[in-house]
């Protein structure tokens, strides 16, 4: 793809930009461990939501909602879920309150504040790290395999230099130059760096997404589209099985291959997936590295419910816009240009690339593309913020160099930074599908975190022990189940997989609990007091009511739980409608808007104006 010298600029432009913001507030940042990883607890809740949200507008999750959309409509508005995009809804309405109680830097110094200094909890914060680490590594792997497969579509296959000779570059090289670039500006300026440019970065994606939703809408009519999608794309309801049948061969092979056709089945089992996971609380990455930033619970809560708002209805006016631009446009040509040379299969994920290449103009096009590097470079830089705090905060500083200074923490951050995303790269080299990762991720490492996670909030009992052998049996799940055959499940491998990853870790819970002595009880009381959980916790409740009759929990389980309701089909309502917007269906658009504001009063009365009113904490910046 040859770009226009305007394009270019634009692309130059904002990759120097991003890199000058990481240099000039590099001081600031460099104070200490809390100003570099947490940015002094001082940034405004809305800026860390917009960061937040930026963070997720990534470009290879872009590209495989992309594809989603193109092959099973609007019904591919529920499998996100798979995440679960929801998470962010059990965080807003009462996690991230929860969390943000505990006033720490990193998800294993949180340990303490449920299982104490014991032991116990030194095993449990080890553990903790070490999923933190495989986790970010992950997330690293999946995203230079997206920017990698984006990248070489449209910059150039062959660079001629006087001073290399001609060189033949692949998505993998692309990977390791984007990467790069990203982790200069994050060593650099730390959370400060990271949430300026990612609010830049999400103004540059949104005005991009926009757009490229504005020219489907006068490209593509709603006669085109209708002559070519199946019956059953615009629905976005469903029946026992996928009513979704295309003329394309290809594609039915690729909707068998998914493994979706039972829907009803794997529907079910995504939400009761979906549950768990969020009731366990956000992985130790950016998303709880943006809760424990913020300035109080309250805001916490506020920042969370604000990444769905702001999140949404951008990201999915582009997903839907250049779905149906590759839909009206390939009809014409065949999907022969989506051709993987390497697999020589249809490779779906391609449908973005090959938009772009063919629909945008001059000028927008170098800011779509200095978008979606933006949004990959939210998600890099993001990730790559949230490990070393566990390396250095959770490893060094404790237990190797306790009484070293600010100076030397914040230079080990740097180290750590660099080793964190050299390992990525490596992990991104070994694979070779953006799906592949993405199935990993969602549904075996994160089965093997939710039994453990969910149980530390819900259940008294659970100690340190058992949470360690939990998280333990978890992680060694992920590693190995992959590799058990379920094809006689008619679900998703990895989602077939699930409730035997999720067996395995509850049952290294209770055992290694009730063949442990209970927690302290004056640890639990305290943990009890300050988080005020629900689920349960009735013995250790009947205890501090002996000892302050006048004690009442702020968290209640039927008001939460009507709140996530309600929050889920808000949060349904803003993914929906730019869906509808775009392909010009414009009745459930406005029914999807009635919703979105019905569910948006109901939010207001019974949630946000019952957040208490806490005073900001004071913080040394």
């Amino acid at each position: 793809m040859q770009l226009n010298i305007i394009d270019i600029g634009i692309i130059i432009l904002y990759l120097a930009l991003t890199i000058l913001i990481g240099f000039i507030i590099s001081k600031k940042a460099s104070k200490n461990l809390d100003s570099y990883f947490l940015g002094g607890k001082s940034i405004p809740w809305y800026a860390l939501g917009i960061s937040n949200a930026s963070g997720m507008f990534d470009i290879t999750g872009t590209m495989w909602m992309v594809y989603l959309l193109f092959v099973y409509g609007v019904k591919s508005a529920w499998l996100p879920w798979l995440w679960p995009i929801f998470n962010q809804i059990f965080l807003m309405v009462y996690l991230s309150r929860w969390l943000r109680k505990s006033n720490v830097m990193t998800g294993a110094e949180w340990i303490q504040t449920r299982f104490g200094n014991g032991p116990a909890a030194r095993l449990s914060n080890i553990i903790v790290i070490v999923f933190a680490i495989v986790s970010v590594i992950g997330f690293l792997a999946y995203a230079f395999q997206g920017i990698g497969k984006f990248a070489f579509t449209f910059l150039p296959k062959v660079i001629e230099s006087e001073a290399f000779g001609t060189i033949h570059m692949t998505p993998n090289i692309y990977g390791v130059i984007f990467i790069s670039i990203t982790a200069i500006y994050v060593v650099k300026g730390g959370m400060y760096s990271v949430v300026l440019t990612e609010v830049l970065q999400f103004i540059i994606m949104t005005i991009a997404s926009i757009a490229v939703g504005v020219i489907a809408i006068n490209i593509v009519s709603p006669e085109q589209l209708s002559a070519i999608v199946p019956e059953g794309w615009y629905s976005l309801f469903f029946g026992w099985e996928l009513d979704v049948q295309w003329d394309i061969a290809a594609i039915n092979q690729k909707v068998q291959e998914d493994g979706y056709s039972l829907f009803a089945l794997f529907f079910g089992m995504m939400v009761f997936k979906g549950i768990l996971v969020s009731m366990a609380g956000p992985a130790p990455n950016y998303d709880m590295q943006r809760v424990l930033s913020t300035k109080s619970p309250a805001e916490a809560a506020k920042m969370s419910g604000f990444v769905s708002l702001v999140l949404f209805f951008p990201r999915y006016f582009l997903i839907t816009g250049v779905a149906i631009l590759g839909i009206v446009g390939l009809d014409k040509i065949g999907l022969d240009v989506l051709t993987n040379p390497d697999t020589n299969q249809v490779d779906f994920e391609l449908v973005l690339p090959y938009v772009i290449q063919n629909y945008i103009p001059v000028g927008l096009l170098g800011l779509l593309l200095a978008g979606l590097l933006a949004a990959f470079m939210s998600t890099v830089a993001a990730t790559t913020n949230a490990a070393p705090a566990y390396l250095v905060n959770d490893i060094y500083k404790k237990y190797i160099n306790p009484h070293g200074s600010a100076k030397t923490y914040v230079r080990m951050s740097y180290l750590a930074t660099v080793v964190v995303v050299l390992i990525g790269v490596g992990f991104g080299f070994a694979t070779d599908s953006i799906n592949q990762i993405t199935q990993w991720i969602v549904n075996a490492l994160f089965g093997g975190y939710a039994m453990a996670n969910l149980l530390k909030w819900h259940w008294w009992r659970l100690n340190g022990y058992g949470y360690f052998w939990g998280m333990l049996a978890g992680i060694i799940a992920s590693l190995f189940l992959p590799y058990l055959d379920v094809s006689m499940i008619p679900l998703p491998a990895d989602v077939a997989r699930f409730p035997i990853m999720l067996l395995i870790s509850l049952i290294g819970c209770i055992a290694g609990s009730l063949s442990t002595p209970p927690q302290d009880e004056e640890e639990l009381k305290d943990f009890y007091r300050k988080i005020q959980p629900w689920g349960w916790w009735k013995p250790i409740h009947n205890k501090v009511l002996a000892e302050d009759p006048t004690f009442q929990k702020e968290s209640h389980f039927k008001q939460d739980g009507f709140n996530i309701l309600t929050g889920v089909v808000w949060q349904t309502s803003l993914v929906v409608m730019p869906i509808y917007i775009v392909i010009q269906d414009f009745t459930p658009a406005i029914i999807a808007f009635g919703i979105f504001f019905i569910t948006s009063l109901i939010l207001k009365f019974n949630w946000y104006d019952k957040l208490k009113k806490e005073k900001p904490e004071k913080v040394n910046v």
